[in-house]
């Protein structure tokens, strides 16, 4: 089941350390694999409650730059990620963004938000991709940590 990968996955990816240059290679990491892949996506990294960086790739629109927000907004107030949330919601029958009585026009339970931990420190940011289907969005977020980590990505990929 996806949702023990993903919690299998926040564990896991945990960084040693993260800062503006670390955010730099990870969100031009994300861009070239999905220009390599013919994907438009729209990428956001944030460290402190600050854009540290952001691309929005040709083909994509304003739509994208706002689901992005969204999504990093829900993982910033819960340090879990946006596509574990949505899949506890359907699982559960009722959206913590609903349990919660946040307003969906500031918050989505898609997947694309992840939360960037360093060990020993805990959630200090969140990198965030919207323009793919919502799965495909968190699994290339997890791709690019698994890679920057040195971790095969099969021990952290989500099953097909």
């Amino acid at each position: 089941m996806d949702l023990h990968r993903i919690a299998h996955q926040e564990r896991r990816l945990r960084l040693p350390a993260f800062d503006e240059t670390i955010a730099w290679k990870l969100g031009s990491r994300l861009r070239q694999l999905a220009e390599e892949r013919g994907q438009a996506v729209t990428i956001e990294i944030r460290l402190g409650g600050a854009t540290v960086f952001l691309a929005a790739m040709p083909g994509t629109a304003p739509a994208n730059a706002d689901w992005a927000r969204r999504k990093r907004n829900l993982v910033e107030l819960l340090h879990i990620s946006s596509y574990r949330v949505g899949l506890e919601a359907t699982r559960d029958g009722r959206s913590a963004i609903e349990v919660m009585g946040l307003d969906p026009r500031h918050h989505a339970d898609h997947g694309g938000a992840f939360p960037v931990a360093v060990h020993g420190v805990g959630v200090v940011g969140v990198i965030t991709v919207s323009g793919l289907p919502q799965r495909a969005d968190h699994e290339l977020v997890v791709e690019v940590l698994a890679e920057h980590l040195d971790i095969d990505r099969h021990d952290v990929w989500l099953h097909t």
